[in-house]
């Protein structure tokens, strides 16, 4: 079963393009180092502080592995280390989720407007 790594940042709002590298330097070290990255988020709309991290592990031995592997990782212990001198990052904390079977990674369907769900009667099913 697979379990789904989310990574809550609060960052420094001032330092948006030093986590944005951050970020995409994992975007390299995670799957070398047997992570599933769903990606990276930054804020956009409403908070200008929190940003996320999305990862997914065949189990939470597998997470385990990873960690041990990304610690040894050259560019892995760079990219921490860029990330305490830099100090973007203010806190950091991890919630590990299970992903409901068939509802993973599900694209959309239709035109995506509000007219294109309604019924004849023009109310939503």
């Amino acid at each position: 079963m697979s379990i789904t790594c989310f990574i809550r940042y609060e960052i420094d709002p001032f330092q948006i393009d030093a986590f944005r590298d951050y970020a995409q330097h994992w975007g390299r070290i995670i799957p070398r180092c047997g992570g599933h990255l769903l990606g990276y988020f930054l804020p956009h709309e409403g908070s200008n502080y929190e940003a996320w991290g999305l990862i997914a592990f065949d189990s939470l031995a597998a997470y385990e592995a990873y960690r041990a592997r990304v610690r040894t990782d050259p560019e892995g212990r760079a990219n921490f280390e860029r990330a305490q001198r830099g100090r973007f990052i203010l806190r950091e904390e991890r919630r590990f989720a299970l992903a409901v079977p068939g509802t993973l990674g599900l694209p959309a369907q239709g035109h995506g407007t509000a007219a294109a769900a309604t019924t004849t009667e023009g109310t939503a099913p």
